[in-house]
């Protein structure tokens, strides 16, 4: 007989909820026949979408835009990692205030506002343009479910607040439960104005719809094969047509770069999700969840999960898996071994719900850097400009990452490229075979960390000391 945490399973389709949407548009033209353009941007996720449409408000604004822009997409828009994540639309620019101070201490007060103002445009677009994905914005609630989870969360209540946003509240046992009710809980830290909740596939749906409403070309199923340079021009094939363009912005994430230089500065790694059935008011009520915050525990290894508009349970994370040579490959989307833990670990936070059961299972691939967060330049003379490393905070950042690239294509000096975090870029990650054992030694000893009390060994203070890390 199987243990009830896995019977859940038994129907749940090997499918990504957010793109099972009759929602979802009709298959965009490839490009079939050669184009000139002043911008041509690669990639059509959230990054490409995102830059698109910026460059042509800020075109009509005179605010260094593109009037004639074209987007290239190897498969269909918003299927990758913009279409498959949690929805979680945060204002932080740096991965958590936590990882920020710890790189760029002095700049904080700055990327905080500007990662408000980012959130806050990012709202007003989802209203401006009619966008239909649900944008709540909800805060996130972390939870802690061991004693130094909870210490490390009164430490990031203590960090200083440096905009307007109402501070985060620090939360007990008995009021995280009054929040959302789980017997592993011992803490929370709810930060209620940074973090929106979205519709993924919806969101870079609609933002293809106003990209398109400001006369951008898309072309779907066209994957760009090669670039070059010609007459002064950005070259880019494609299986039946060539685009030259005066300027161009790489936004493949995690797909390899155009740009074999910047290869080493990412790594792809799989996370994985499950979707519950729709829950019935009376089991919503078992767990409260009045005010539907996204919600993360504090462990190394840890898990993120929300309710959809429909009341279902998503519920993610824990393995981040990288397979050997940064392969990425279409089968790897389905993990039975982390669906079931997945499960389990459901189970155990929610006992309440033990009959509910999963109707989606998915897994898709993210890019990384060792700073967890995104990271920003120019070349081939200024003409290309890139944008890659979000390392799973992408559906807010990636608008944000948008201006910093037309910015730097403009040649404009703002407060944006100013930023530490613009000029530099991350340390790489070694080749193989040192890349995977590196970040095998450095999962098991998250997970060892976890396991004793969340003390860090020699490796991974060393990592900490160098700057370097390895994220979901």
């Amino acid at each position: 007989m199987a243990e009830p945490a896995l019977s859940a399973l038994a129907d749940a389709e090997p499918a990504v909820f957010w793109l099972d949407d009759r929602a979802a548009p009709p298959p965009a033209p490839a490009l079939v026949a050669d184009v000139d353009c002043e911008l041509a941007v690669v990639g059509g996720g959230y990054t490409g979408l995102w830059t698109a449409l910026r460059a042509r408000e800020r075109a009509t604004l005179g605010d260094g835009g593109a009037d004639d822009v074209v987007v290239l997409e190897a498969g269909r828009t918003g299927t990758q990692a913009s279409g498959r994540n949690g929805g979680f639309c945060a204002a932080s620019l740096t991965h958590g205030a936590a990882n920020g101070y710890a790189r760029w201490p002095g700049e904080m007060a700055v990327l905080d506002r500007l990662g408000e103002a980012n959130l806050d445009g990012i709202e007003q677009a989802v209203h401006r343009y009619g966008i239909d994905c649900d944008f709540r914005r909800t805060g996130a609630l972390d939870v802690a479910t061991e004693p130094w989870q909870a210490e490390e969360l009164a430490e990031r209540a203590r960090l200083p607040v440096t905009t307007d946003a109402p501070p985060p509240l620090l939360l007990d046992a008995d009021a995280v439960r009054a929040e959302l009710d789980s017997p592993t809980y011992l803490a929370g830290l709810w930060e209620r104005h940074t973090t929106a909740l979205v519709e993924p596939a919806r969101l870079a749906w609609g933002l293809r719809a106003a990209a398109e409403s400001h006369g951008v070309r898309l072309h779907e199923h066209t994957p760009v094969t090669a670039m070059g340079t010609e007459g002064g021009r950005v070259v880019l094939r494609t299986p039946f047509a060539t685009v030259r363009a005066a300027r161009v912005v790489l936004a493949t994430n995690a797909f390899p770069s155009l740009l074999r230089r910047l290869r080493p500065y990412t790594v792809p790694v799989y996370d994985y999700v499950l979707v519950t059935e729709p829950l019935s008011a009376a089991q919503l009520a078992t767990v409260g969840w009045r005010n539907r915050q996204g919600v993360g525990d504090s462990a190394n290894r840890f898990h993120y999960y929300r309710l959809t508009r429909d009341n279902r349970v998503l519920w993610g994370g824990y393995d981040a898996v990288y397979h050997y040579g940064s392969r990425i490959e279409p089968r790897l989307d389905q993990r039975p071994e982390t669906f079931a833990r997945l499960a389990r670990h459901f189970a155990e936070t929610f006992p309440q719900l033990a009959d509910v059961r999963f109707t989606h299972r998915w897994g898709g691939v993210i890019d990384t850097s060792t700073r967890f967060c995104a990271f920003y330049g120019r070349a081939r003379g200024g003409r290309v400009g890139y944008a890659l490393g979000f390392t799973g905070l992408g559906v807010g950042a990636t608008r944000f990452a948008a201006d910093v690239v037309l910015d730097l294509l403009s040649g404009a000096d703002t407060e944006r490229t100013r930023l530490s975090m613009v000029r530099r870029r991350p340390t790489p990650f070694p080749p193989e075979p040192l890349r995977s054992a590196g970040i095998a030694l450095t999962q098991w000893s998250l997970a060892r960390a976890d396991r004793h009390g969340g003390r860090r060994n020699l490796w991974l203070r060393g990592l900490d000391r160098a700057g370097l890390g390895f994220d979901s």
